[in-house]
């Protein structure tokens, strides 16, 4: 059972974690949940880690002029100028973020999987979408739209054909969606354990599955944890969001939407 207490007394965090804000216009809440996080979270850190679908859907970073999107930006921006290091791993909504977003914003792009050492502890993070190895359909699709020829021809049209593909790609998934059982939709725990081999790791950190919860498996004389992050959701009766914090000691904390340490 998780529980959560007061985090008056938590040591200053050296990096902290996000994902799957799923940013839009339609969602004020959840965007002003985030710009203050980065105003009364973030400048207090050294590190920010945006672990992918920061935004609902990013069409490319011609996008980048529109109000809203640049607005994001800017935010993120002045976290970056401030000090605090920013970092990006690409989710399966806004893999298109590019090198001018990335100006734009002040952020670092990193590879999905990235291997991190923070307070002496070697961790690895990633979206997650990758290890969803069950769901044969959106693994081929995922393999498709992450190919660099399809992507320079998407660029190539329209931002406004761009954005009504999206559309009709989000109004099929959610349908598909529907017909899906759970344990498809989540990570394999093959595809987790070779994710951890391959990065010599025992931590590992991503998102996407918007399942949060601490994962401890023993696998041969190994103790390998695995902590997913929440999805981010305020303009509901119930508020979804968190994030994770890890202190120059290197120790790991997650915390709930509203502040609170959640104790497992």
């Amino acid at each position: 059972m998780t529980a959560s207490v007061s985090t008056t007394s938590a040591p200053p965090a050296v990096a902290l974690f996000i994902s799957d804000l799923h940013l839009q216009e339609a969602h004020p809440r959840t965007t002003q949940a985030f710009l203050d996080f980065l105003q009364t979270h973030a400048l207090r850190a050294q590190q920010l880690y945006l672990l992918g679908d920061l935004f609902e859907y990013w069409a490319g970073d011609d996008d980048l002029e529109t109000p809203y999107n640049r607005h994001v930006a800017d935010a993120i921006r002045r976290v970056s100028d401030a000090g605090v290091q920013v970092f990006w791993i690409a989710g399966n909504r806004d893999f298109l973020v590019g090198d001018i977003f990335a100006q734009a914003a002040g952020l670092r792009l990193l590879p999905d999987p990235s291997v991190l050492t923070i307070g002496g502890r070697r961790l690895a993070v990633a979206h997650g979408d990758a290890q969803c190895t069950d769901d044969l359909a959106y693994m081929a699709f995922r393999a498709q739209v992450r190919q660099p020829q399809f992507q320079q021809q998407f660029l190539a049209q329209p931002l406004a054909q761009r954005k009504a593909f999206i559309a009709g790609v989000r109004k099929e998934s959610r349908e598909e969606q529907r017909h899906k059982s759970d344990q498809i939709m989540d990570v394999n725990p093959g595809a987790i354990n070779a994710l951890f081999d391959a990065t010599a790791s025992d931590t590992l950190i991503h998102g996407h599955t918007h399942r949060p919860a601490r994962h401890v498996d023993i696998v041969g004389a190994a103790t390998r944890t695995r902590y997913v992050l929440s999805d981010w959701e305020y303009d509901v009766e119930s508020p979804r969001g968190g994030w994770i914090a890890i202190d120059a000691h290197g120790v790991i904390r997650r915390f709930a939407h509203d502040g609170n340490e959640l104790i497992d």
